[in-house]
């Protein structure tokens, strides 16, 4: 079967990451959850207890740092310096820490190599911020899957409470409102649609209908897979 690259790129919230293992699942392909990458080094910098606003200790930090994606089906588990973190970077603290590290070029520099080796060995799809516009730039499928704010944070209360986890709609959404700021406005590899991406609204959509929009999109670029 011809390697083949699905690039998903949005706002935080917009469902990215549920779409894109069910599509991975049902495709038979690698999911790379490049979020969880930056999140990692988050949670490498808060355990190192270096601030996510000092850049420079932010990058010095990454010699201390080994990441390992080990891929499975519908999804990947992330190992920091042999530690199994894959649950651990999925708070909303570890979010806001994810979204300031990732503004730094040296910390975007490393995870795009990982993210960039990962695709030239298998066929697969990653969802970020930046995956269509640089980390995949020749991806046969591009999608821009965005959603309202009040959705997407309904969306991040329900999979916190989920976990057992306090949250607070009024302070996510204030949350996901500044996330979107940082991301759309940094200076490196901001938050934009690619030009060839297709854009889906999920606002008033059910995650199964957004995975057949994909997958009648990935069908029409790349044929039966």
């Amino acid at each position: 079967m011809k390697r083949f690259a699905i690039a998903v790129d949005g706002p935080a919230g917009s469902g990215k990451s549920t779409v894109a293992k069910a599509i991975a699942r049902k495709l038979g392909i690698i999911y790379v959850d490049t979020g969880a990458m930056y999140r990692t080094v988050a949670l490498h910098c808060k355990q190192k207890n270096i601030a996510w606003e000092k850049e420079a200790e932010v990058a010095a930090s990454l010699d201390s740092l080994e990441m390992k994606i080990v891929p499975e089906e519908g999804g990947q588990k992330i190992f920091l310096n042999d530690v199994d973190v894959t649950a651990d970077v999925r708070t909303a603290e570890i979010g806001k820490g994810a979204s300031a590290v990732a503004a730094y070029p040296k910390v975007r520099e490393r995870m795009v190599e990982l993210q960039q080796e990962m695709a030239k060995v298998h066929s697969v799809i990653m969802d970020g911020r930046d995956i269509g516009t640089v980390v995949l730039p020749d991806a046969e499928v591009k999608i821009y899957l965005d959603a309202g704010v009040e959705e997407r944070a309904r969306r991040r209360v329900g999979e916190l409470e989920a976990k057992g986890e306090p949250a607070d709609f009024e302070e996510i959404k204030k949350m996901i409102i500044q996330r979107d700021y940082n991301d759309m406005n940094r200076e490196h590899s901001p938050l934009k649609k690619a030009d060839d991406a297709i854009s889906l609204d999920s606002t008033s959509m059910t995650a199964e209908e957004v995975q057949q929009a994909i997958l009648h999109i990935v069908h029409e670029r790349v044929g039966n897979v």
